[in-house]
């Protein structure tokens, strides 16, 4: 059994959580503190020991202002939606010429799939 075939989905999301939040620049302190958790059990979440209830689950949420495709986009078979999104943003960052670039080897990579 793989290393990912054994991450449970509350380990997925609490990363994905974790993530989230460091990009946002808050510490698990300043965080739980924002939704009204203690840190011990938020870092209980990131680490996939526990799971909010949906009122917590909501308030992380919104406070990541995020979307919940955001957070479960590791546990969902539409996830490839959001990934597809990123890349996507991605891209639109790259200079034109980066992104023809990128564009020319994604077109070549798709056509030796079919």
């Amino acid at each position: 059994m793989s290393n990912n075939e054994s991450t449970t989905i509350e380990q997925k999301i609490g990363r994905r959580i974790q993530q989230l939040r460091k990009q946002k620049g808050y510490t698990q302190e300043q965080f739980a503190e924002m939704i009204d958790l203690s840190t011990n059990y938020f870092s209980d979440i990131e680490r996939g020991k526990s799971f909010p209830r949906p009122e917590k689950l909501v308030a992380i949420i919104n406070t990541l202002e995020c979307s919940a495709d955001d957070l479960f986009q590791d546990v969902i078979q539409t996830g490839y939606q959001i990934k597809a999104s990123r890349l996507a943003d991605r891209l639109a960052d790259l200079s034109p010429e980066n992104n023809q670039l990128v564009m020319d080897l994604l077109d070549v990579l798709l056509k030796n799939l079919k």
